[in-house]
């Protein structure tokens, strides 16, 4: 089993990781080091840049169990808090088979292993964009 920091340097997918160290991904460091603390499974980080607007960095992570899953989620909106991010939004915290924090610039996603199998959230959005069609 890896650590979030080495699923996010050697998970899957291969390409579209995000960088860790720079002062800008200071939030990407607390969220990955939250997650690690609180024995987060198969994390990966995904680069959106150029994807979509609403984020820099996607974080998809899994928990052992539904309890698990909430008290990842509780840990990491504490700890965002007092690193002074501000108050993170969470959503789905009452069923836990599913939680999506949003930190801003990065978007978390902790799943149940029986539900990140289902959504594949991973394979959706490391795609490369299509090219868009030239009009002549």
């Amino acid at each position: 089993m890896r650590s979030p920091r080495e699923g996010a340097r050697s998970g899957t997918p291969p390409s579209g990781f995000a960088s860790i160290g720079a002062q800008p991904n200071l939030l990407l460091s607390v969220v990955l080091d939250t997650l690690d603390d609180a024995k987060a499974e198969d994390v990966v980080c995904i680069d959106l840049t150029g994807k979509t607007s609403i984020g820099d960095q996607m974080v998809v992570a899994s928990g052992r169990s539904q309890r698990h899953v909430g008290a990842m989620a509780d840990q990491l909106v504490r700890k965002l808090k007092d690193a002074g991010f501000g108050r993170a939004r969470a959503e789905g915290l009452p069923h836990a088979d599913w939680v999506l924090i949003d930190a801003g610039d990065v978007i978390v996603h902790i799943f149940r292993p029986e539900v990140r199998e289902f959504y594949n959230l991973e394979k959706m959005w490391s795609a490369d964009r299509p090219m868009e069609r030239m009009v002549v």
